[in-house]
């Protein structure tokens, strides 16, 4: 009976306990719609009473009196009503911002009226935008740092950046920004700290660079999949500067005198501000727009990394007044790490050689093993400038693969092939050495690939009873790892693609299935291993064509198969997808790998599809035969692209696009086709999500209805985010 009453007893709490969860989650809904429909309601509440307006008030504002309060909501209801004429509008809105004098603070931080002064901004002229910004310049810190007051800030620079962006700016433009520059400098500490501060100045930073609307994300949030896909790419870093191909008109003068003025100001709380939070992130703003000019990152990075202003003199020495223990201690924080990693990015040659010796030469191993500055270690590794620092670096880690990868940092391992294939150097070292960190001492080479594919499952379980676990998500910085070791000279990957090809069958359907291990068998099939073992990795996945078609991450590596292999081969592929076309058609990618592979004529004609396909194999051999294109040249496999696990920063659609050899082929295809009539018109539908996003540039009343977040977690979920193990 006691068994039985504890069990009832803990039954009742748990039951009670799942009550109080539910009411708990009842609440928070309703307290998200609430806010959805916060301004709104504000609004109803208003018009009924004028003095049940909510103050939105903050510490550093006062109450907006009923008045102010009605008049601006009757404004809000004309621009939402019938208000369509554009002269008629901008007349408005100029009269309600002439209301807004000496109450510019009060507004702008109320949690109601600020999107009705946010709509203002949006709807008037470029004079009254640039009265009212003069107007309230020196309470102008204020109203950053303020949640409501933020946005409103925010919403101006966007109003003057969209003007910029298709008319010159003029003189009282430039007047504005200089006197926001003067206030804010006087406050640097102050911004830079706050969570919604740091989120102004950081847009302020990128409309005097000149920064276009739909790169400003970039500099605010920037993702870990952006930051692995630059790493890991096998050709230079490109800058975020060579990404602005359409810059439009700045303002360097002002960008300089506000960064010099900022570290003038801030001299005195550097060693806080360079660790938290959202601090860290307006210096990371800076540097990132500042690439390229040298003279200005050889008077920054030192500051940054300890010296004073006064002290700063570029003779070769910079770091001989900054202690490198000092150096050490501060990278392992979560907030300096980060800006470690930019400041390594954009550091001129002469300071890097000097930061990389200095600091990090001896403790390289001890870094990579902790949870923060193994990133920084990534970072040291893809931008290193020459071979010779590659040399220094594998000293250190070379002989360390197998501790890494135990000790789950295998993106230092991942950044360290990358570099050695960008700058050429090391390669068959590298391979060699990740092929004994996943072999026993008497293990067989052929489970090279699955080990790597499954790196935290297998250094975590009894590595001599380790078998396949199907089913399972592979490794997605083991699949990035093997796509760039099939982007190496085949002499060095031979028993990476002796293993690959022995898997069973069953494995490499489960591998082909997989996001990342699908691009694995890309990278293979693009690689200059012989037509042989290709055709054999192929014909593993017999009867399975079609399944795997009818994915989309599949439909590319069907693609792959149906190019790199024989015409028996790919008359299977096609048997295979002709039994599942209509389901093909239906899909997004299905109809153009159907108009690739020529499934139509295939089964209309099946004799013409062979003739078609045998004459494209002679034109390939030919052409091969007649300019010496070998495949295993570097051009072709050294593919400047990230490897295809990770998004592109360019765009966030998956785009795959041919090789330097197909495409070649494909224009003596066409030249012959005019003479032999063989040729077939093909047209990816891939080439239309090339688009760009123009229509992100237009900002409407709407826009200004949106949820507002709170910041508290986007700052810091990029300065201080919890680092996961690699």
């Amino acid at each position: 009976m006691v068994c039985v009453g504890s069990k009832t007893l803990k039954f009742r709490k748990t039951k009670s306990q799942s009550t109080e969860e539910m009411k708990e989650r009842r609440n928070e809904r309703k307290e998200r719609k609430n806010v959805r429909n916060h301004w709104k309601e504000g609004f109803s509440k208003v018009k009924e009473n004028p003095a049940s307006l909510p103050s939105g008030k903050s510490s550093l504002s006062k109450r907006v009196d009923p008045e102010t309060s009605k008049y601006f909501l009757e404004i809000s209801s004309l621009l939402e009503g019938n208000v369509n004429d554009l002269e008629e509008r901008s007349v408005l809105c100029g009269n309600a911002l002439e209301e807004t004098r000496g109450k510019e603070l009060q507004i702008a931080s109320d949690k109601i009226l600020s999107h009705v002064l946010e709509i203002l901004l949006q709807s008037c002229s470029v004079d009254q935008l640039c009265s009212f910004l003069l107007s309230c310049a020196n309470d102008f810190p204020s109203i950053a740092i303020d949640q409501s007051g933020s946005h409103v800030a925010e919403t101006a620079f966007k109003a003057l950046a969209l003007y910029i962006q298709y008319n010159n700016a003029d003189s009282a433009i430039e007047q504005v920004l200089r006197k926001i520059c003067q206030v804010v400098m006087g406050n640097t500490v102050d911004v830079m700290c706050s969570s919604y501060g740091s989120h102004v100045m950081r847009s302020l930073l990128c409309l005097l660079k000149g920064v276009p609307l739909d790169f400003l994300e970039n500099f605010h949030v920037t993702k870990s999949a952006t930051v692995l896909a630059e790493r890991l790419k096998s050709s230079s870093r490109k800058s975020d500067g060579e990404h602005l191909a359409q810059m439009q008109q700045s303002f360097p003068d002002l960008l300089k005198f506000l960064v010099r003025g900022m570290l003038s100001n801030a001299s005195e709380h550097m060693e806080t501000l360079r660790v938290h939070n959202f601090g860290t992130l307006v210096l990371q703003t800076v540097l990132k727009l500042l690439e390229g000019d040298d003279e200005e990152l050889l008077h920054i990075i030192p500051i940054l990394l300890g010296c004073n202003a006064r002290d700063v003199t570029w003779e070769g020495e910079i770091l001989s007044i900054v202690s490198s223990q000092t150096v050490l201690g501060l990278i392992k924080d979560p907030a300096f790490s980060h800006l470690m990693e930019v400041i390594l990015e954009v550091a001129p040659d002469s300071l890097y050689s000097e930061i990389f010796t200095k600091v990090f030469r001896g403790s390289l191993f001890d870094l990579s093993c902790h949870q923060c500055s193994n990133f920084v270690v990534q970072a040291l590794a893809s931008s290193t400038r020459h071979q010779g620092q590659m040399s220094l670096l594998w000293e250190e880690l070379g002989p360390k693969f197998k501790e890494l990868l135990k000790l789950r940092k295998s993106g230092v391992v991942a950044c360290l092939l990358a570099g050695c294939l960008r700058l050429n150097t090391l390669e068959k070292e590298c391979c060699q050495a990740l092929a004994n960190a996943v072999c026993l001492e008497s293990g067989s080479t052929s489970c090279i690939i699955p080990r790597i594919f499954f790196l935290e499952n297998y250094f975590f379980e009894e590595k001599s009873n380790w078998n396949w676990p199907l089913g399972e998500r592979l490794s997605t910085l083991g699949c990035l790892m093997l796509q760039i070791i099939f982007r190496l000279p085949r002499e060095h990957t031979q028993q990476y693609t002796s293993s690959l090809t022995s898997m069973e069958s069953i494995h490499v359907l489960e591998t082909a299935k997989d996001a990342g291990g699908s691009r694995v068998i890309e990278a293979f099939l693009s690689s200059d291993a012989s037509v042989k073992q290709k055709q054999k990795i192929v014909s593993k996945l017999k009867g399975h064509f079609g399944e795997l078609a009818m994915h989309q991450s599949g439909c590319f590596t069907v693609e792959k198969c149906f190019s790199a292999v024989n015409v028996p081969l790919k008359e299977v592929i096609c048997s295979d997808l002709l039994s599942l076309q209509n389901e093909l058609s239906k899909t997004k990618h299905g109809p153009h790998l159907l108009r690739k592979c020529d499934v139509a004529r295939y089964s209309n004609k099946p004799d013409q599809w062979r003739s078609a396909q045998a004459s494209k194999e002679t034109t390939k051999k030919e052409f091969l035969d007649l300019f010496s294109f070998e495949t295993k040249s570097k051009n072709v496999n050294y593919k400047a692209a990230a490897p295809s696990g990770v998004k592109s920063p360019q765009g966030p659609k998956k785009k795959r696009k041919g090789d330097i050899m197909d495409s070649l082929i494909k224009d003596v295809e066409k030249s012959m086709a005019k003479v032999s009539g063989l040729g077939q018109k093909r047209h990816r539908s891939e080439d239309k999500d090339n688009k760009g996003a123009s229509d992100s540039l237009e900002y409407s009343s709407d826009s200004t209805k949106k949820k507002r977040k709170e910041r508290n977690n986007d700052g810091l979920s990029n300065s201080c985010r919890k680092r996961k193990v690699a």
